[in-house]
């Protein structure tokens, strides 16, 4: 799930507080407008998917355009994430709350009414950089405004809303999209977000407290722009290069992403000897628990990314569900995410870094299932016969999402935990959108003629990513074996960091 990543020091603007070193208050509405603000971001990686059949329809898009939905979200979000962050720390987390949401509901009015597919993408990649400006602020925002039982709580709530987002984004997505209101199709996916979002702006300037990091990180202006860079050269020549029969400017792009990325690790490297605060340092790189986390979570989250786009096309297109019936079996999956995320602390103390192996296998069960009752019931696969592994894998992936964090920071030193967990969203972020790029182009090569060959092409991303399940849970034994024990159930101690604690309450 996303998350911002830092740790700062904060100091409060509110007035009215006697004790200047007093955090102000965070109220309840606060609270409620901060998860609004959480909610949103969340509930839209989700809710395009089911509509991507539609979209398809009514704006005449090719496919590597409807990948471009999905994905280019995601990387504008990845590459703005920590400047998000940073900018937050520096001008002021409230103020850049309100922006952020602004900027998520004018863009989101933007997508609603595009008249083309151009647009519309343009409209997601806008959206993404709306949300790490807005997003980042929450967890920060939280830290800021409470202490002992009341950031616990606060915690809780945000991990239960990333859980509930999940759910209401496949629900939300295939009601509206099934209405057809007015006639307007796909569009009320984006439009619902433009009240819900005016609402909040107004609550946000009255109820959440004003704050601020009393040594804020600069942004690495250089960093982001060849990271920026580096996804642009490899994202669109592979969604695209396929449908345009791959032009020079295709294979151009995918020859200089190698050297962008080389630019990108230079650039951090040089800023960080400088002694400066670079987007990705290299330094916590060399942590061998970082290292292999990484290494590890890049095909796991590119999994994750490429089967929801592969899984809502294959129901959609090829077993010809409707986007209502198509989100109600996609709700299991999200709710075994959910009780499983929850269950998180339990399971770490009983099973340690056993438990993504465990996970692990439970998501080689439920794809396996998938790819049964595709195979059995095509062209007509029984909802039922998807919805049980669907449970599974969504069980799976609770199992091994939330504890992968933790386990790769705890090698981390405690000072750079928050850069060490913004590192590793960056790459989830990341990862997700370039899973979109690549696996669903694969999917689309092979599906191209239609018919049973939407059933093959998805059977075959199915075994891959089962193989990408068997890869998962033989090298998490490589990472440290033991979890670190927190302060209690989504309780951050003062010398834990925040994302730890929230990542332990089912984040």
């Amino acid at each position: 799930m996303n998350m911002s990543l830092r740790t700062p020091t904060t100091t409060p603007l509110a007035a009215g507080h006697a004790d200047p070193d007093a955090p102000p208050a965070l109220s309840p509405l606060g609270l409620v407008t901060l998860l609004v603000g959480t909610f949103l971001p969340m509930t839209d990686f989700f809710i395009v998917n089911v509509a991507l059949p539609t979209i398809d329809h009514d704006l005449h898009a090719s496919p590597g355009m409807l990948q471009l939905v999905v994905a280019g979200y995601g990387v504008a979000y990845a590459v703005l994430l920590v400047v998000g962050g940073r900018l937050g720390d520096a001008i002021g987390r409230r103020r850049l709350f309100i922006a952020g949401m602004a900027g998520f509901t004018l863009t989101s009015l933007a997508c609603g009414l595009a008249p083309s597919i151009g647009l519309l993408v343009a409209g997601r990649a806008l959206q993404g950089a709306a949300s790490a400006m807005m997003l980042p602020q929450v967890l920060s925002s939280i830290q800021a405004t409470t202490s002992g039982k009341g950031r616990a709580r606060a915690l809780g709530f945000y991990g239960a809303t990333g859980g509930l987002a999940a759910v209401a984004g496949q629900l939300l997505g295939g009601v509206l999209v099934s209405a057809d209101i007015a006639g307007t199709g796909w569009r009320p996916i984006f439009l619902v977000n433009v009240p819900v979002g005016v609402v909040g702006m107004v609550l946000a300037g009255r109820v959440i407290p004003e704050t601020r990091s009393s040594a804020p990180a600069p942004v690495d202006r250089s960093g982001t722009a060849f990271l920026g860079a580096t996804l642009l050269a490899l994202l669109v020549p592979l969604t695209e290069g396929r449908s345009l029969g791959w032009p020079a400017w295709t294979v151009a792009l995918l020859v200089v992403a190698p050297f962008l990325a080389a630019g990108f690790v230079r650039a951090e490297r040089r800023l960080e000897r400088r002694g400066g605060a670079p987007l990705v340092p290299m330094s916590v790189l060399a942590v061998p628990s970082m290292r292999r986390g990484l290494l590890l979570g890049l095909p796991f989250f590119a999994g994750f990314g490429g089967f929801m786009f592969v899984y809502a096309l294959t129901l959609q297109v090829g077993a010809h569900f409707s986007a209502l019936r198509t989100g109600m079996t996609l709700v299991p999956m999200a709710l075994g995410f959910l009780a499983a995320s929850l269950a998180m602390p339990w399971l770490v103390a009983r099973f340690g870094r056993t438990q993504l192996t465990i996970g692990a296998a439970i998501q080689f069960c439920g794809l396996g299932g998938l790819a049964w009752a595709l195979t059995a019931g095509w062209p007509h696969p029984a909802m039922w016969s998807l919805c049980i592994p669907s449970l599974a894998c969504g069980v799976g992936q609770g199992m091994i999402m939330p504890p992968l964090f933790r386990i790769v920071l705890s090698e981390v030193p405690p000072a750079l935990a928050g850069v060490g967990s913004g590192v590793l969203t960056t790459m989830q972020q990341t990862a997700l959108g370039l899973g979109v790029a690549t696996i669903g182009s694969l999917y689309l090569s092979a599906s191209a003629h239609g018919g049973r060959s939407s059933l093959h092409a998805s059977v075959l991303v199915l075994v891959i990513l089962t193989a990408v399940a068997v890869v998962v849970g033989a090298a998490s034994q490589a990472l440290p074996r033991e979890v670190p024990a927190s302060s209690g159930a989504g309780a951050a101690s003062a010398d834990e960091p925040l994302e730890l604690a929230a990542l332990e309450a089912g984040v």
